[in-house]
């Protein structure tokens, strides 16, 4: 046996030929430029000039330096293989629009439901404050037991007005003043 090569237990490999390899991103973006290009007025207008001087210079140059006659086969050719190029290359564009939208929608709904749950635990905290705040005085509530307790002094000086007050009782003695700090601290 000669060596590895020549072993006829397995299969030879193909030989594939090797395709360039391209980065799908830089690609993507590449395709979107064009694709933004071909959107705009600039563009139909490049457009719009070139066809002119290309029909203009095979209509109006001598015959000998003319090289697209009357039907303009070649002019329909560039303009066909640049629609052929145009069309994927604006799906392309459109297909990374839709993910860049669905993934743009994507993160708006997360968004939304941490708010809506936000939202509702707010909602849930009111409510138990409201429950909480049945228990607690509000300012109504004051204000009428203000009200209660001057109706019930007045009440109560009405009727001592009408009886006769006890007599004085004597005031009481001063409390002896501390010493000085200084005679307190020997």
């Amino acid at each position: 046996m000669a060596g590895e090569g020549a072993r006829l237990d397995r299969p030879s490999e193909r030989r594939r030929f090797r395709l360039p390899r391209w980065d799908p991103e830089a690609f993507g973006k590449a395709s979107e430029r064009i694709a933004r290009f071909l959107g705009t007025g600039r563009f139909i207008v490049w457009m719009t000039v070139f066809v002119t001087v290309w029909l203009g210079w095979n209509i109006l140059a001598p015959e000998r330096l003319r090289f697209d006659s009357f039907p303009f086969i070649f002019l329909t050719l560039m303009l066909s293989l640049q629609a052929s190029y145009s069309a994927p290359l604006i799906l392309l564009s459109q297909y990374r629009q839709a993910d860049r939208d669905r993934v743009t929608l994507e993160q708006d709904r997360a968004r939304d439901e941490r708010s809506i749950a936000d939202t509702e635990f707010l909602a849930r905290e009111i409510a138990a404050l409201r429950m909480g705040m049945g228990e607690v005085a509000t300012r109504d509530w004051i204000r009428s037991e203000f009200q209660d307790l001057i109706k019930e002094v007045e009440r109560e000086g009405a009727k001592g007005r009408a009886a006769p007050s006890p007599a004085p009782s004597p005031a009481p003695s001063p409390a002896p003043s501390p010493a000085p700090r200084d005679e307190r601290d020997r």
